[in-house]
């Protein structure tokens, strides 16, 4: 079955989960309307701005992060990203400092190491190794919609993606200290 998934029952999925939750992330880029504004703020190293957008924008997503993983259900996500970080990736970097703290484990994976794993070629959050959402995207890096998916073939190629990626990939703590001194004095330097 494939079928359009709207942005609440989206949301719904993740509480739904009876152990785990994975995202495949392939973009450098992604156009969020919600991010605009920090972005600019970002991009204007206007940090007591950025950190006073970041923490009301994302209340939501790391009430949900922290709900699911309460309960012992994983979330996890991996980031291919090109080195060195796009500015973007830098400014996720930033962003999802938080994450941890919420729950959610994320992990990057550098582009020339992930070209090597043939992993899926599109975004996707994989919920229970059962069901998956597939992200949709256009030229702009716009998010056009989002897919549920259940075929066990489908499903199986996103598990080994899963496994491979999550295997290759370097946590956020790691990560982090690599490349965030590029965003030039970030909040708690």
């Amino acid at each position: 079955m494939t079928r359009e998934v709207p942005a609440d029952e989206f949301l719904d999925l993740f509480r739904q989960a009876k152990s785990d939750v994975f995202r495949l992330e392939l973009r450098d880029r992604y156009n969020v309307p919600a991010e605009h504004d920090r972005w600019e703020a970002f991009q204007a190293r206007d940090w007591p701005r950025l950190e006073e957008l970041n923490k009301a924008q994302r209340a939501v997503w790391m009430q949900l992060m922290r709900d699911v993983t309460s309960t012992g259900r994983r979330v996890e996500r991996v980031r291919v990203i090109t080195e060195p970080p796009t500015r973007y990736i830098q400014f996720e970097l930033l962003l999802n400092a938080g994450n941890a703290e919420a729950g959610e484990d994320i992990r990057y994976l550098p582009r020339d190491h992930a070209q090597e794993l043939a992993l899926p070629s599109v975004d996707y959050w994989l919920f229970d190794s059962t069901a998956a959402v597939v992200l949709q995207f256009g030229d702009d890096d716009d998010l056009l919609g989002m897919e549920l998916v259940d075929e066990p073939a489908t499903i199986n190629g996103f598990c080994a993606g899963r496994d491979s990626a999550w295997h290759h990939a370097v946590p956020y703590s790691t990560y982090a200290t690599k490349w965030v001194y590029l965003a030039e004095s970030p909040p708690g330097a």
